[in-house]
């Protein structure tokens, strides 16, 4: 005669698992044990707190690390999850193991403090406190059970004052100069794309052919839709697709890339790159004595630039991709030829610094030759 147990319980394998339809709520899940006894005092747990959430308004306790695992399943659509993902593991030694109401400025004081000890900056812990900020919110606004959300108010988490960011470093002409010419030619054709878009790192990686978007106008010819997932913040539920308008000099580069590789436009020794900030950018800015010069600071340059030949404010913020009250994929013609007509000023200061950075790159070439070195082709500019 087989042992009772209580009705909802199946064993899958060697383990008890909950399937039980109570008030309305559908219970579907594994117990963790092979144990009847176990199983049936989990089963019973359970249905106290369905009780006590339905009767009494008691929400049923959560962990972090419950929440933190929720978010990663539910996003792994989103462009950074590896970044969250990296960033969850750091605090779940501190708060972890905590219930959600438990965690506010004060049970996030020693992460601040080790974090700070280990010597990282202040942005980089921010990170981590907006991703508890917004998890916390999730937990007290979308996420529910039993009819109730998985926490009553979210906490004010309070971020550390940045004080030691570092500021921008726009490329004088001079400088670019000098750093283009001792890259590889793969990161030399990126830094150039990225200093005439102000595409960022990522957005430059991942470009591909099949956001090309042609339009009419020959002088145009054509500009880029980077889909939102692939911009940051893109995961936010009110981003937007960017919109990459190509001045000249941009174009040149984009046509100098076809046929290299059928998916994406920039490329080394076949495959795509994750990022540009590596041992050839760091080698080159080493170099020539720019030793903390950042990807990202190629961006700024851009910028910087747009501002000093007198683009306004308005198309230097849909040129940069900046988040604004205007949709900034959907521009008709007219609109397109502005915002191609103020990229395309840059290109006029810098055509005379591209005839001398081409002259300098030859003129390097021609000399390891002469060394009996073996010298890559560098590519036109």
């Amino acid at each position: 005669m087989g042992t009772k147990r209580m009705p909802g319980l199946v064993k899958r394998g060697n383990t008890w698992h909950i399937n039980k339809k109570v008030d309305g709520i559908r219970i579907c899940e594994s117990t963790g044990t092979s144990q009847l006894k176990e199983a049936e005092k989990y089963l019973v747990m359970q249905l106290e707190k369905i009780r006590q959430a339905k009767i009494y308004g008691v929400r049923p306790k959560r962990l972090f690390r419950e929440a933190a695992t929720k978010f990663l399943l539910e996003n792994q659509h989103k462009r950074t999850i590896d970044t969250d993902g990296f960033f969850l593991k750091m605090l779940d030694p501190y708060i972890g193991g905590l219930t959600l109401e438990s965690i506010h400025n004060e049970s996030l004081k020693r992460y601040i403090e080790t974090r700070g000890e280990e010597g990282v900056k202040k942005r980089t812990i921010n990170y981590g406190l907006q991703l508890v900020r917004h998890i916390l919110n999730l937990a007290a606004t979308e996420w529910r059970e039993h009819g109730l959300t998985w926490l009553a108010a979210a906490p004010k988490i309070n971020l550390l004052p940045e004080t030691d960011v570092r500021e921008p470093y726009p490329l004088s002409w001079e400088e670019q100069e000098q750093l283009f010419a001792e890259l590889p030619e793969h990161l030399r054709e990126m830094a150039l794309f990225a200093v005439n878009t102000g595409c960022r790192d990522q957005e430059i990686c991942q470009l591909r052919w099949f956001w090309q978007i042609n339009v009419s106008s020959p002088e145009m010819g054509f500009v880029f839709i980077i889909p939102k997932q692939y911009v940051k913040n893109g995961y936010l539920k009110d981003a937007d697709d960017k919109l990459v308008v190509l001045n000249p000099i941009a174009r040149e580069v984009i046509d100098r890339q076809r046929g290299k590789h059928p998916e994406f436009v920039f490329t080394y020794r076949g495959r795509p790159l994750h990022h540009m900030l590596n041992n050839g950018w760091r080698a080159a800015r080493k170099k020539v004595g720019l030793d903390s010069v950042r990807v990202h600071d190629l961006r700024h340059t851009f910028g910087m630039r747009l501002r000093a030949v007198g683009v306004s404010f308005e198309d230097r913020q849909d040129l940069l991709g900046h988040k604004s009250d205007r949709m900034t994929t959907h521009y008709s013609r007219a609109e397109l030829m502005n915002l191609w007509g103020a990229a395309s000023k840059v290109c006029d200061v810098q055509e005379m610094s591209q005839l001398t950075l081409l002259r300098t790159v030859t003129c390097q070439s021609r000399a390891k030759v002469a060394q009996g070195s073996f010298l890559t082709a560098t590519g036109s500019f």
